[in-house]
């Protein structure tokens, strides 16, 4: 019997509620990418609880990640205060963007160590206060328009963004469709070969 795609989405749905804890408050589940976004309430709970994403992984082989709900996110103005705050001076923190489509906020230091805390304790706490889902980078070392532009055209088209993930998150979890054959791949330069890089599949 050919399995469909609604056939995979279904199982892999109900392995996730399952498995879940009902007091995380699961509001969607979206294929983004390839990655399984759990949207959830209570992040605080699965933070405190991370076994249980490593067990709905083992089960599904799958990438999981954890994002809150968009509802529940401290607006990005109120957000913004507050991780300048919990991120202590010494990180010389010199620029913060938001990324609503995934619920990340990118903080951008000179010290990244220092930002992150002994033990992710300061993300751990942005994470309670905001409800955003901190990613730090090191800053660099030159003001670079082109990576300001950059993080201006990934907040503007958040929800372009967010519609093309969940297009190739569906084709990424769709069922196989043979299980067995061969493929060949013929390397077209930057293969000690003349021409553009290229692989012939």
């Amino acid at each position: 019997m050919t399995r469909t795609y609604n056939d995979v989405s279904a199982r892999i749905r109900e392995t996730i509620v399952e498995h879940m804890p009902k007091d995380a408050e699961i509001t969607r589940i979206e294929f983004e990418g390839p990655r399984l976004a759990i949207y959830v309430k209570n992040v605080n709970l699965l933070s405190e609880q991370n076994y249980v994403v490593t067990e709905i992984v083992n089960l599904l082989h799958k990438r999981i990640v954890i994002r809150s709900d968009q509802s529940i996110r401290l607006p990005e103005r109120e957000a913004e205060v507050y991780i300048r705050k919990l991120v202590p001076a010494e990180a010389e923190v010199t620029a913060i963007n938001f990324d609503p489509s995934l619920g990340e906020v990118v903080v951008e230091a000179k010290k990244p160590g220092v930002a992150i805390g002994k033990e992710a304790a300061v993300l751990q706490q942005v994470v309670k206060e905001t409800r955003w889902r901190p990613r730090i980078l090191r800053a660099p070392p030159l003001h670079s328009k082109i990576i300001a532009s950059t993080r201006h055209i990934l907040h503007t088209e958040s929800e372009e963004r967010s519609r093309i993930l969940r297009d190739v998150g569906e084709r990424i979890f769709r069922p196989t469709f043979t299980k067995a054959g061969y493929v060949r791949l013929i390397t077209l330069g930057a293969f000690h070969e003349v021409g553009r890089a290229a692989m012939l599949i």
